[in-house]
C-alpha cells in the first residue's frame, strides 16, 4: 500500500548495465538557452547520432542477458538527509523552466532530488540529431524555510527526482501541470478541469503475491522538444530493476481526456511469479456502499469508485469498489479485452462535501489495447486502509503466459485519462450500489443478512414501464438470497433490492447482477465481493 503523503517509493538506479553508451551530449539543454561569449572554435567533435526508440529497444534488451548491477549516482549529504517536511519547503523556480521563453507550448520543470528520492533520474532532451541533458542546480529551486536558501543555491544537483511537464490545458494563457513522472516507474496525468487522483505505473512485479514486490524504476528519459504549435509530445523511458529491464514510449495528446499512448518493451532478466501491465493505482476510503467504521461529515471518501472491464464480446463489467477488512483479490478472466479502467462515476460535489480535495474531479482512467493481448486475467487488490493517504487500490493485466527468465513482451495501449474517458454503450449504468445491515429497515435487523440495493439508470430502461417484461439475473457464491425486490424508482431508474446469507463466514461471498429486457440484456454486469462482517 502507498502512502500519498510520502507519494510513491523509489527504487534502485541502474545506468552501468547498459551495453551501449549513451551518444556524445552536446551540452545542457539550460546552457543552450543563454547566449555564449565569442571564442575561438574548438575542434569539431564527432557527430552526435540521432536519438533512435529501436536503438534503446536494443539496449535494454542486452541490458537484461547481463546480472543487475547498482549504479547510483550520489547526492551531498545536505540532500540525502533531508526529511518530509524540509523536502516539501522546496519548489522550482517556473521562471527557470526549459522551453519557458521558447514559444513552444509546453515548458518542463524538474522535482528536487532528496528525501524519499534519493537516487536521482537523468533526463535529456531531443532536439533533432542532437541529444543534451537537461542540468539542474541548486539555482533552479527556492528553498523556503526551515531551510536556508543560502546552503543549497550554489550545488550542482547530479540528477533530478523526476519530472513534470505543462501545458495550456484549460485556458490558453495560462500552462497547467499535464502529466508528472515521479517515484519508481510511477506517473498521472491530467484531462481538462480535472486535479491530480490516481496514479498509472509502467510495471507491477509480484504485486500481492505472497513475497515482497520489486519496484522496477524508470532511471533516463528522453523528451522530444515539440515544434511551434504542436500539440503532442513524446517522453522515452529506460526501466530497470532486478529482474526486468524495459524501453518505454510514451505520446501524449493533452485534451478534455489526455491522451498517453503506450508502448512497452519488456525483457526479463529472473522469472517474475506475477507481472502487471498498464497498472493503475487508487485510493478508495469509503462510499456508499461500504463505511463501516468511519464517522465522517464527508459521504464519501475516494478517488475512484470503481473497475470496468469491456470483454471482446461487448460485456461490460462494473465493480464497485471497497476497503476491505482484510486483503481482498479478485481475478477476472479477460481474452483480448477491448479495455480497462478506474473511474470516478460520481461527479456530484455533494457525495463528497470536501472544498479542499474536491473528489468530484479526480480523473478516471481508461486502458485500451492496441494489439491483441491474448488470454489472461485482469486483477483487482483491495487493501485495508484507515486513512485517505493511502493509496490501496491496485488493478492490472496479467497475461496467461509464465513470465520466465528470459521473455520478451510487448504492450502497447492507449490510455485515457480525464472525466468521462470510458468508452460509450447503449447500455443502461450501474447508477448507485449502497449496502446495509439486512431485514426490515426500520425493525427487524439480522445480523446474519447484509442488505444490497444495485440501480441501473439509461440506455433501454428509459420509458419502460412497471408492466414491461424487466427481469433481474442475480448470481452468487458462497450465499442464499432472501427477500428480493425489482422497482421503478422512477423514469429509466431501476433499482434491484436484495438480502444476502452468507454460507461460509470464512470465505468471500461474490455476486453478479443485469437487468434483461424480453430476455435480452439491458444492462452493464454489476460484480460484488462481499467479504466484511458488520
Amino acid at each position: 500500500m502507498i502512502d500519498r503523503r510520502k507519494f510513491l517509493v523509489t527504487s534502485s538506479l541502474c545506468l552501468g548495465a547498459l551495453s551501449g553508451a549513451l551518444p556524445l551530449l552536446a551540452g545542457s539543454a539550460k546552457a543552450q538557452q543563454q547566449p555564449a561569449p565569442p571564442a575561438a572554435p574548438p575542434a569539431a567533435p564527432p557527430a552526435a547520432p540521432a536519438f533512435s526508440f529501436d536503438d534503446m529497444v536494443e539496449r535494454m534488451r542486452q541490458s537484461a542477458q547481463q546480472g543487475y548491477q547498482e549504479t547510483v549516482i550520489g547526492l551531498p549529504d545536505k540532500f540525502a538527509q533531508l526529511d518530509y517536511d524540509q523536502h516539501r519547503a522546496i519548489r522550482f523556480r517556473s521562471d527557470r523552466a526549459i522551453w519557458r521563453n521558447d514559444d513552444l507550448g509546453y515548458e518542463v520543470q524538474a522535482f528536487h532530488p532528496g528525501g524519499l528520492y534519493t537516487k536521482p533520474v537523468q533526463i535529456f532532451e531531443i532536439d533533432g540529431p542532437v541529444l543534451r541533458e537537461m542540468h539542474f542546480t541548486g539555482a533552479d529551486f527556492e528553498y523556503r524555510e526551515p531551510l536556508v536558501a543560502a546552503d543549497y543555491e550554489a550545488i550542482d544537483l547530479p540528477g533530478v527526482a523526476g519530472f513534470r511537464m505543462h501545458y495550456p490545458l484549460n485556458r490558453p494563457d495560462y500552462r497547467d501541470e499535464l502529466i508528472a513522472f515521479l517515484g519508481s516507474s510511477y506517473f498521472r496525468a491530467l484531462g481538462k478541469g480535472s486535479i491530480y487522483g490516481l496514479s498509472a505505473r509502467g510495471l507491477a512485479i509480484d504485486t500481492a503475491a505472497g513475497r515482497p514486490e520489486e519496484f522496477p524504476r524508470f532511471t533516463r528519459f528522453f523528451i522530444e522538444r515539440p515544434q511551434p504549435g504542436q500539440n503532442i509530445i513524446r517522453v522515452y523511458a529506460e526501466m530497470e530493476s532486478e529482474r526486468v529491464t524495459g524501453a518505454y514510449s510514451f505520446r501524449i495528446t493533452p485534451g478534455i481526456n489526455t491522451e498517453v499512448e503506450v508502448d512497452a518493451r519488456i525483457f526479463l532478466r529472473d522469472s517474475v511469479e506475477r507481472l502487471g501491465i498498464a497498472p493503475l493505482t487508487s485510493m478508495y476510503l469509503y462510499g456508499e456502499n461500504d463505511k463501516l467504521g468511519f464517522d465522517d461529515y464527508r459521504p464519501e471518501v475516494h478517488d475512484s469508485d470503481g473497475l470496468l472491464i469491456l470483454q471482446q464480446s461487448g460485456e461490460r463489467q462494473w465493480r464497485p469498489l471497497v476497503n476491505p477488512r482484510n486483503l481482498a483479490l479478485s481475478f477476472f478472466t479477460a481474452e483480448n479485452p477491448k479495455g480497462f479502467g478506474m473511474l470516478q462515476r460520481d461527479r456530484d460535489f455533494a457525495s463528497y462535501q470536501d472544498m479542499e480535495a474536491h473528489y468530484e474531479r479526480r480523473p478516471s482512467l481508461w486502458i485500451e489495447p492496441l494489439d491483441d493481448w491474448g488470454r489472461g486475467h485482469i486483477m483487482l487488490a483491495e487493501i485495508p486502509s484507515q486513512k485517505e493517504i493511502h493509496d490501496n487500490i491496485v488493478a492490472f493485466w496479467i497475461p496467461d503466459t509464465r513470465a520466465e527468465a528470459g521473455s520478451e513482451y510487448r504492450f502497447r495501449y492507449r490510455m485515457y485519462w480525464g472525466r468521462e474517458p470510458e468508452p460509450g454503450t447503449d447500455l443502461a449504468q450501474v447508477l448507485h450500489t449502497r449496502a446495509g445491515h439486512g431485514g426490515t429497515a426500520a425493525s427487524d435487523y439480522d445480523d446474519a443478512l447484509r442488505k444490497f440495493v444495485v440501480e441501473f439508470k439509461g440506455g433501454p430502461l428509459t420509458g419502460v414501464g412497471t408492466d414491461a417484461a424487466l427481469e433481474a439475473r442475480l448470481w452468487v457464491q458462497n450465499a442464499s438470497v432472501q427477500n428480493p425486490v425489482l422497482q421503478q424508482v422512477e423514469s429509466g431508474t431501476w433499482r434491484y433490492i436484495f438480502d444476502l446469507l452468507r454460507e461460509d463466514a470464512g470465505r468471500p461471498s461474490e455476486m453478479t447482477l443485469s437487468l434483461a429486457l424480453n430476455g435480452k440484456p439491458v444492462t452493464e454486469t454489476w460484480m460484488y465481493q462481499w467479504n466484511q462482517t458488520v
